[in-house]
């Protein structure tokens, strides 16, 4: 059965599914993604990569800055269903409420766990065996709504924040595309409000690292957790070292690349 629909999202997390519901046959009416934003040292005006992929797509662009719900619908006319996926934006119920099959959210954790902003961090600081995707019915609340259904993904022993990130996305699309066809007849069941955990925002001071005091697994974890954003960093003589890539071997820290403040990336021979 064809479906009309809007995608919410915005970061690569989301262009990866969008491409691959596109590739399946499920292309969305509508984009809703934030708006450009400066990028980088030289802050180069960049789109946001869902918005790249459907201008690719011939896929109508809408990047609100604030929502006003007169303008949206107008803006997205009558819809089945909405797609949310790392839209990072709270979305007023008022609009969350305009599809009639509602609106399904995209979240890589197993909820009720690690609910919120950085699931996938969360996941690596807790030495997790274990993480995956769920859908769920989005409401007025962060990552609360009735869950459609989720599916498990082992973490390897390698993984890192950007081997989850993709793989979850990856799977997050699977699991879409099984699952929009029957969502007409799917009965979500309610999350249990005893098992929810939650995740705050990152911010560089959390990437710290003492490499004299702190445990090297410890160091280890948010080396995997939060690189290449914010990026892990010490102090050494006094100056601020980036930690770009180590290994851990035999319970121990091996730097492999860094950066000190001001200066190139270095590469270590050990």
């Amino acid at each position: 059965m064809f479906y009309k629909f809007a995608f919410f999202g915005t970061p690569e997390f989301a262009a990866i599914i969008l491409k691959k519901l596109i590739e399946a046959g499920f292309k969305p009416g509508i984009i809703i993604c934030n708006p450009d934003r400066p990028v980088g040292r030289k802050k180069i005006i960049t789109p946001p990569p869902t918005k790249i992929i459907a201008g690719e797509n011939g896929i109508k662009i809408y990047q609100p800055e604030k929502f006003d719900i007169d303008e949206f619908k107008k803006e997205i006319g009558e819809i089945d269903f909405a797609i949310v996926a790392a839209y990072a934006k709270i979305i007023p119920s008022g609009i969350l409420n305009l599809p009639r099959l509602g609106t399904i959210g995209v979240h890589p954790s197993l909820l009720p766990k690690y609910r919120g902003p950085s699931p996938i961090q969360e996941t690596i600081l807790h030495d997790e065996k274990e993480t995956g995707i769920t859908l769920f019915m989005v409401d007025e609340k962060i990552d609360h709504g009735p869950i459609v259904v989720k599916n498990n993904l082992k973490i390897e022993k390698n993984d890192n924040y950007q081997t989850l990130h993709d793989k979850l996305a990856l799977l997050g699309a699977e699991l879409l595309i099984k699952t929009l066809p029957k969502i007409k007849n799917t009965v979500p069941e309610p999350q249990n409000e005893k098992e929810a955990t939650f995740t705050k925002k990152i911010k560089t001071e959390d990437a710290f690292v003492d490499l004299e005091k702190d445990n090297p697994k410890i160091i280890w974890q948010k080396i995997k957790a939060f690189n290449p954003e914010p990026g892990v960093y010490a102090f050494q003589n006094g100056k601020r070292m980036k930690i770009l890539e180590a290994g851990f071997v035999d319970g121990k820290i091996v730097l492999k690349r860094i950066q000190f403040a001001g200066e190139q990336p270095k590469t270590l021979n050990n």
